[in-house]
Order: structure tokens, then sequence, then C-alpha cells
């Protein structure tokens, strides 16, 4: 009761709040015909009655509402104490469902036995299988098996599954087929994504888990995609002739060359540059030593031939009495005849002149070959610093972050140190037999020279005793 006096003391001051704005509006709005305080008087008495009806029925109105609210907040206690049991029920039956549960896994953890330690195994076997499997060169003929060991392996893990009598097989089963697989030399076809980007369907050679081949050409599997292509590089070309051969071979043995780490040895192999691109990296000091070395051979060639010919001809001569004009002990000897009434030491003289006059002959060019051995060392130094200084300015530009920059700048740089020594060794070694050739018949020359003298000093002798006798 308190509350409701409250309530209509309330709604009584409002009323008179309203009545009062109403009041005023109606003054504004009829301004016109409330021409004095009387009529004025009379409009706010007709408001207020009008005001009154109908704070009358509103409260009608919040009185009929309020049995209505009552009723719907017995209702919601009604609920709340329904869902509070149920609650309370829920909470009762999940902490003996624990109880259950706990019960009922440590009498599986009993029947398990040690069973629960072959799934355990059997889940990181799958694990570290799956792996292997899908960089293994056998999936490229016998796709999804990884997939299936992955899938196996999550679901033990996740969900601890227990595997089913035809998953423990299989497992075993594709481990057996990689062991048997591994030591087979087989055929299949599948596509190949060839070089160009093209892809195309080719019979492939696959040599166990080593290696894959098509056309003569290795191939790259790759595990994460499970595609097939070509290696934009090929490894050296006796690498594939004999994949080409043993893919026509009809049983013969062939020599193949594995790669035991499934294609990473092969990819650093084909990685690496030719001799041709090892050229190309010396620049211009490396081609120039490669042209002066070509040239010191062409002339050891020439000298060489030119010394042979010589040497046979002198060693024709050593058997002949008749001195000719077509080799250099020919020529020499001739002074003998040309000189028959000279005496010791005019013979001598005029056999030194032939002989001096021959030398330059025979070691003609020799000091170029010299000079060639001894300057192409010092062009391959000098490509070498150059070399060095283009690296150092690209580790001022770049910083010393990437370390393949300044091998790849020292790698290059030391090419033509590299060509240099090349061309410097072979050339000493062709000066060294080419000198000797040539001071051998020049030793000949010597010894017959030396021979005509003396043999010209007996006769002389001869002639002189015989002169004393008379």
């Amino acid at each position: 009761m308190t509350n409701m006096s409250n309530m209509n003391h309330i709604l009584r001051k409002l009323i008179v709040i309203t009545s009062f704005c109403l009041a005023s509006s109606l003054v504004v709005a009829q301004e016109d015909k409330a021409l004095n305080l009387d009529a004025l008087l009379k409009q706010l008495e007709q408001g207020q009655f009008e005001q009154n009806k109908q704070n009358v029925q509103r409260e009608k109105e919040f009185a009929a509402k309020r049995s209505q609210q009552d009723q719907m907040l017995a209702q919601a206690k009604q609920t709340r104490n329904a869902t509070l049991a149920t609650s309370e029920r829920m909470e009762t039956q999940f902490e003996e469902n624990e109880f259950k549960l706990a019960d009922l896994n440590g009498a599986l953890d009993k029947r398990l036995g040690s069973l629960k330690e072959l799934f355990g195994v059997l889940q990181q076997v799958s694990g570290d299988t799956k792996s292997k499997f899908q960089n293994s060169i056998i999936s490229a003929q016998i796709p999804g098996r990884a997939e299936f060991l992955d899938n196996l392996a999550q679901s033990m893990g996740a969900s601890s599954k227990l595997a089913s009598i035809e998953e423990i097989e299989r497992v075993w089963f594709e481990m057996q087929r990689e062991m048997t697989e591994s030591g087979k030399v087989t055929t299949f076809i599948t596509d190949v994504i060839e070089a160009g980007g093209k892809k195309v369907s080719k019979e492939v050679l696959r040599v166990g888990p080593f290696a894959l081949a098509a056309d003569g050409k290795y191939l790259d599997y790759n595990g994460t995609t499970g595609s097939i292509a070509e290696l934009v590089r090929q490894p050296a070309g006796r690498y594939g002739d004999s994949a080409a051969q043993l893919q026509q071979s009809s049983g013969a043995l062939i020599e193949f060359g594995l790669d035991p780490t499934g294609g990473s040895i092969l990819k650093l192999l084909v990685q690496a540059p030719s001799l041709k691109e090892r050229v190309e990296q010396g620049g211009t000091v490396g081609y120039i030593i490669l042209a002066v070395g070509l040239v010191g051979l062409l002339i050891a060639v020439w000298r060489f031939i030119a010394l042979f010919i010589e040497s046979a001809k002198v060693n024709l001569q050593l058997k002949s009495a008749t001195f000719k004009d077509n080799n250099s002990l020919g020529r020499v000897m001739k002074a003998k005849d040309d000189y028959p009434e000279a005496d010791i030491e005019a013979l001598e003289l005029h056999l030194t002149e032939a002989i001096l006059g021959e030398v330059p002959k025979l070691g003609r060019s020799l000091s170029i070959i010299k000079v060639i051995s001894v300057v192409a060392p010092l062009m391959g130094l000098l490509g070498t610093v150059s070399g060095m200084i283009n690296t150092f300015q690209a580790i001022t530009l770049f910083g010393t972050g990437d370390p393949k920059l300044m091998a790849g700048g020292i790698s290059t740089a030391l090419v033509t140190t590299v060509l240099g020594l090349v061309v410097a060794i072979p050339m000493t070694l062709l000066y060294a037999i080419l000198n000797t050739r040539s001071k051998s018949i020049v030793y000949i020359l010597q010894e017959q020279a030396a021979g005509v003298i003396a043999e010209r000093a007996e006769a002389h002798s001869a002639a002189a005793n015989k002169n004393e006798k008379a």
C-alpha cells in the first residue's frame, strides 16, 4: 500500500506539470480565441478535467499489468528453480561419469598391456617413415603412401584412436615394399615437366631410390608437390650417356652414376660450373692468357717438329761421308773442305764460326716460349688483383651479409691465377724439352768439329814427322 501511495503521489505531480505545459501550449495555439482571462481559465479547467480522466485510465491499466508482471515473475522463478535443479543433477552425473571414465581407462590400460607400447611405437614409426616416403624417389611411381602414414599418425596422436589390424599390416607392407623397390631398376609412365615448362607424358627410368631419368636426362622429384621435372642443368655428358644406355638396355650391365642422398649430390653436381663457364669467369685477362698460351703452344709444336726433322737429318749425316747443305752438321763440316790448307787454329775458328751460325737457327723462338712461361702467371696475378678490387667494391656497397657474394667474387678472381699457371707450367716443360733437344744437336756439332780438328792435328803431326825423317 505504501508503494502504491508513493506511485500515486508521483503521478499527480507529473499530471500537474503536464497540465501546465499543455495549458501553455494551448494558450499559444489559441491566442486568437482566448482573448481574456476568463476564457483562458475555462480552457485550463477543461484541459485539467481531460487530463484527470486520462490519469485514471492509466492507473487502471497499470494495475492490470501489475498482476501480469507478478505472474511472469512467478514463472521466471519456477524456471530458475528447475534449471538449478537440472544443473545440480547434471553436475552430480558429470562427477559420477568421471569416476566411471577413470575406472574404464584403468581397465583399458590393464587390458591393453604391451599393446599400448606397440601403438606408441607404431605412431612414431608412422611419423618417421612418412617423411622418408615423402622425399623418396619411389613415391614418384607409387604415390599416396606418405598421406596414409600421416593420417594414421595424426589420428592416433590427436584422438588416441587405436589402429586397426588392417592399418598395422599396411604400415608393415609399405615398409617392406620400400625395401623391395629399392633393389629394382624399373620403368613407368608418368607426367614429366620439361626444362621449357611443358608437361609431357614419358617413360621414366627409376634406379632404386637413387635416380630418375628419361630420354637420357636426369629428373628431379619434388616430394611436396609430387611432381617430376627435368633438371635445367644436366650433369656431365658421360652421365647422360649412361642413363640413355640403361634405359635402352635389355638386361646388360651398364655403368651408371648413383646418388645415395636421393638427389642432393646431383643438384650440387649440376650447379658446379663447367670448364667453359670457368674460363668465362676469368674475363678479358683470362682470354688474353689463353691466347698467349695458344701462341706458345703453336710455337712449341713448330719447333718440336723442326728439331725432330733436324735431328733426323743430323743422324743421317753422321752415317754419310758426303756433306750436304740440308742439315746443320753438313754445313759445319763443309768448313773442313772449304779450308783444306788451313792450320789447326784457323780451322778451329772456321768451325766455331759455322757452329755459332747454326746455334740461333736451332734455338729459334725458344726465348718466346720462355717469356710466355714467365709472363702467364704474372698476368694471372693481375687478373686476380683486379677481381679482388671488384669484390671489395661490392662489399663496400652491399656489406658482408651475403657470404656467397664474397665467395663468388674471390672464386672469379682466382680463375685468372689458375689459367696463368695452366699456361705457365706446360710452357716451362716445353721450353726445357725443346732447349735440351736443341742443345743435343749443338753438342753433336761441337763433337764432330772437335773430331775434325783432332783429325787435322794428327795429319799435320804425321806430315811434320815425315818431313823430319826425310
